[in-house]
């Protein structure tokens, strides 16, 4: 297989999540627009000009940018977007990461393709160290899982489905997703019956797409289910759920003590 080609010098992010990790890989230098939901690292992107949303972009405002590559996720950006851009003969890559391994790959490549030697060794591989030892522990069978609702949406509630980055992470950090089984959506719609069905020992609360706030962790505790009970109903960091890229390292350290059997404090 040839090697991928190098990234080129004007680059456009449609992905938040790779915003974040182009700068962290020494690679900031080749942004020139960004979406409005690229926030991280706030300081190197307060200047740089910013396109629109990630599902509504705005095509006229990033062809002024000239850009020589346009990067864009499956998941994040829509394919109407993405067809426009390459009609007009603008070079789209369109990530689809759908697990941490992915992830993980797709940080590497990066890297790789920005010739970034020095971020390889001291951004990425720390990563993957995380990982190994993660599915190491998981291996020796010595923490159980705990079963683990995480909604991305309320009004109606949404869950984290099977088929999703943020699932597999949960799994890779201890967690049984309680709606793994449900293969309807990605991101199943559940009924408060169901939840209380469920029985989820961890209950996590991530402050986007929707932000969650104490007043949903109130209600919630006020379920029959064990997260309640126990006190295991936790306000978090969204990114740490659904940005793939530097913040995997923290989200392993983060949601694993969360995850882990016994861990009882109440973050909301």
């Amino acid at each position: 297989m040839p090697p991928a080609p190098r990234l080129p010098n004007r680059i456009v992010s449609l992905v938040p999540s790779l915003t974040e990790a182009l700068f962290a890989l020494g690679l900031g230098d080749r942004v020139v627009g960004i979406t409005d939901w690229c926030v991280h690292p706030a300081e190197a992107l307060a200047q740089l000009p910013r396109v629109g949303g990630t599902k509504n972009p705005n095509l006229a405002a990033l062809r002024a940018l000239s850009p020589d590559l346009v990067i864009a996720n499956r998941e994040e950006n829509t394919r109407r977007a993405v067809e426009q851009l390459e009609a007009q003969g603008i070079p789209v890559w369109v990530t689809y990461p759908r697990n941490v391994a992915e992830a993980v790959e797709l940080l590497r490549e990066l890297a790789l393709r920005g010739e970034r030697a020095a971020e390889l060794a001291s951004v990425v591989e720390p990563i993957e160290a995380a990982v190994r030892f993660a599915r190491a522990r998981l291996q020796t069978g010595k923490e159980p899982r705990a079963r683990v609702f995480c909604p991305i949406w309320k009004q109606p509630w949404m869950a984290v489905g099977a088929d999703t980055y943020a699932h597999d992470l949960l799994c890779l950090c201890g967690g049984a997703n309680v709606f793994a089984d449900r293969e309807e959506r990605r991101y199943p719609r559940v009924r408060e019956q169901e939840i209380v069905a469920a029985a989820p020992e961890v209950i996590l609360l991530p402050d986007e797409p929707y932000a969650f706030t104490a007043r949903d962790a109130a209600e919630l505790r006020s379920l029959p289910v064990p997260a309640a009970r126990d006190g295991r109903i936790h306000l978090i960091d969204g990114t740490l759920v659904s940005w793939y890229g530097p913040r995997i390292g923290r989200a392993i350290e983060t949601l694993r003590p969360l995850l882990r059997s016994g861990s009882g404090s109440n973050l909301a």
